[in-house]
């Protein structure tokens, strides 16, 4: 069973602190995976206690299926254990005295169910985590990996309405949280249930989300899709926490809708994406991932062409990167392979496409530091 859930003008603030929620709104379709991502301090834990009932908002308004479970302001604060949610945390949470059926039965043995029916629906969980020939074996037999996948099977075994995760694969180790990530939106997506994911590991957020969430100081910065997240960041803090960077200084020299050309501070023209608002004779900051970076011989006519001298070089197994100086700066470039060709000192062709290349206002303040 799924439900919408809506966030309204979410303020949460702390005694003596500024608002460790400022003015959030969202809307999680039925069946929808939302993650929200961003790092430590941003305010993504805090939403998904305010809206587990864990902390009370001090405005706004949060509905689940329709049905309001907060609003502070009309007295409206539906205790947690009223709200349906299920809920899985950084720590497994599992009672190490019981078996895995146990722990998975516990809900629906306190909700009073047909013995039958619990027996059914643990099966039913159990199959849906791959955790079927574990059922009677105790939970401290079991891996980090495993016993997650017991608290999230006993989370989805009452049918909750709302699916709640804090940072669950934070406290496994490098293989197994990989593992599970891989698995965890398919068992998400097969219990059809919605679900409000929190993370500050933007693999993660591109895996598992349907849309991302990035949050900084309290505030929702933007919410889209992975890939509008990654091709269209809103702005600078966006586009570096996800990976861009360089942010070379420049100037608008003319607009034309979307896209712009840019002075740097070598004399060279680029031609860039422009967010909304960004005119002619702005200065802004260039940002570009290092994997959009491309090498090698181009067209006459390709855009963005530049010679760039390699100055170092990092290789890392499956891929390497190098530092490039070129249009008055550094800017680092990826290439995927396990092949090392020592680079270092001699120059290369670059290719900087125009639709990967943002120009953001200078005064951005949300900028990372």
């Amino acid at each position: 069973m799924s439900a919408e859930l809506r966030v309204e003008r979410l303020i949460k603030k702390f005694p003596g602190g500024s608002a460790a929620v400022d003015d959030v709104s969202f809307r999680v379709a039925p069946g929808e995976i939302v993650v929200l991502l961003g790092p430590s301090g941003c305010g993504k834990t805090t939403t998904l206690r305010c809206i587990a009932g864990l902390e009370h908002p001090t405005s706004g308004e949060i509905a689940i299926a329709g049905r309001v479970v907060s609003a502070p302001e009309r007295g409206v604060l539906v205790p947690p254990r009223l709200r349906n949610l299920g809920m899985v945390f950084q720590s497994y949470a599992v009672w190490p005295h019981m078996t895995v059926r146990q722990n998975v039965s516990y809900p629906l043995r306190h909700r009073r169910m047909p013995r039958a029916e619990i027996t059914r629906k643990v099966d039913e969980v159990l199959a849906l985590v791959g955790l079927s020939e574990y059922a009677d074996r105790s939970v401290v037999a079991l891996s980090g990996g495993q016993m997650q996948r017991v608290a999230l099977a006993r989370s989805l075994a009452y049918d909750p309405q709302l699916l709640l995760l804090d940072e669950p694969l934070s406290n496994l180790d490098a293989k197994l949280r990989l593992r599970l990530r891989d698995d965890l939106r398919r068992i998400v997506k097969d219990a059809g249930v919605t679900a409000v994911y929190v993370t500050h590991d933007q693999a993660e957020a591109v895996v598992l989300g349907d849309r991302i969430g990035v949050m900084r100081d309290g505030k929702m910065l933007q919410m889209a899709p992975p890939a509008d997240i990654y091709n269209r960041p809103a702005d600078l803090f966006v586009a570096n926490f996800t990976g861009a960077s360089h942010l070379l200084a420049g100037r608008v020299i003319q607009r034309n809708g979307e896209f712009g050309t840019i002075e740097v501070s070598s004399g060279d023209h680029l031609s860039v994406w422009l967010p909304p608002g960004v005119g002619s004779g702005e200065a802004v900051r260039l940002a570009i991932r290092p994997e959009n970076v491309r090498f090698g011989a181009f067209a006459s006519g390709e855009p963005n062409r530049f010679t760039a001298r390699v100055l170092a070089q990092h290789y890392q197994g499956a891929q390497t990167i190098y530092e490039l100086a070129v249009l008055g700066g550094r800017i680092e470039a990826m290439q995927l392979g396990t092949s090392l060709q020592d680079l270092v000192g001699t120059e290369v062709e670059i290719a900087l496409p125009p639709t990967l290349c943002w120009g953001y206002p200078s005064d951005d303040r949300t900028a990372a530091t």
